[in-house]
């Protein structure tokens, strides 16, 4: 498994994503929660593959207690790097005492669920709270954490600000072969030159690249022509679908990890097989730019498809 740098770590390019650890989750789902005993399983064959790093948040059920147990069980604690993320603050959290009680009170919490004296790596599970983040270089200062950051959403506008302000040491963005605007913004190139550090999430679009058209719902159909293009290059490669999704993030310059989720032992070992095939030819890489138009926002941000397919 590659590496890249940030900071005193190298973190393995493949970041495995817990949310499916703690509960159901992906549009393309069909095999639901797995089992504390699955998950035991995938920690231990994702390590044995040279995956270090886990993605995780106070707000993905129980994931961060199983990761806890697990990884302590499994004798991997001191081995595995963990990126967890705040709670959204609440409104009424009017005062600067107020956020910062709730803020170290959170990260208090990850702290005993994960079953660590210090988190390597938190962020802010929502966008809005970066206006918060001296609250976390507080707690950085207190050694309750090492390194601050931001998960921002899918509009390149504030994680090209927050680069650019340098006050997160780390993003993770959501950005995809068929929602490209992170990587045009040009946002990947500054933080790689800045040293902050990139997480993707959502390559697979939770499963919407990958699923059989029949089963795409009718409000989200506009992907089908852009992927059939897609399918036709992935083809004339010799690659699936999910390699050219995955390998074409892979090829982006400033990318430093890339979360996935998996439900299934099988599934990570696929995805730890697709990682070592490394990034795309170049030539590949330009011709997928070509082919993948700005597509409608209520299309490829997840966060608005409960109001379009419930």
């Amino acid at each position: 498994m590659k590496t890249s740098a940030f900071a005193e770590y190298r973190l393995s390019q493949l970041m495995l994503g817990t949310v499916q650890f703690g509960m159901q989750y992906g549009i393309a789902n069909t095999k639901g929660q797995p089992s504390y005993e699955d998950v035991r399983e995938i920690l231990a064959c994702a390590y044995e593959g040279g995956v270090n790093c886990l993605d995780t948040a106070a707000g993905y059920g129980q994931s961060e207690d199983i990761i806890g147990r697990a990884l302590e069980e499994l004798s991997l604690a001191d081995r595995m790097i963990i990126v967890t993320k705040v709670p959204t603050i609440p409104a009424d959290c009017g005062s600067r005492s107020a956020v910062e009680r709730f803020v170290k009170d959170a990260v208090t919490r990850s702290l005993q669920r994960l079953r660590m004296d210090v988190l390597p790596i938190c962020l802010f599970h929502n966008e809005s709270d970066s206006r918060h983040l001296d609250v976390l270089h507080d707690l950085k200062d207190k050694g309750l954490i090492r390194h601050v950051g931001v998960s921002c959403d899918a509009r390149p506008g504030p994680a090209v600000a927050l680069v650019s302000a340098g006050a997160a040491e780390a993003l993770q963005v959501p950005s995809n072969i068929l929602d490209p605007r992170h990587i045009r913004s040009g946002v990947f190139a500054d933080a790689q030159r800045r040293g902050v550090a990139i997480f993707v999430r959502s390559v697979y679009l939770q499963g919407l690249i990958l699923m059989l058209e029949r089963d795409v719902p009718a409000e989200l159909q506009a992907v089908i022509s852009v992927r059939r293009k897609l399918e036709a290059l992935a083809a004339e490669a010799g690659l699936g679908m999910a390699e050219l999704a995955l390998r074409y993030m892979l090829s982006q310059q400033g990318v430093t990890c890339i979360i996935t989720g998996v439900e299934s032992l099988d599934q990570i070992r696929q995805n730890i097989a697709l990682f070592s095939k490394g990034p795309l030819e170049a030539s590949l890489v330009a011709a997928v730019a070509q082919v993948v138009p700005e597509l409608p926002e209520k299309v490829v941000s997840p966060f608005l498809w409960s109001k379009i397919t419930s």
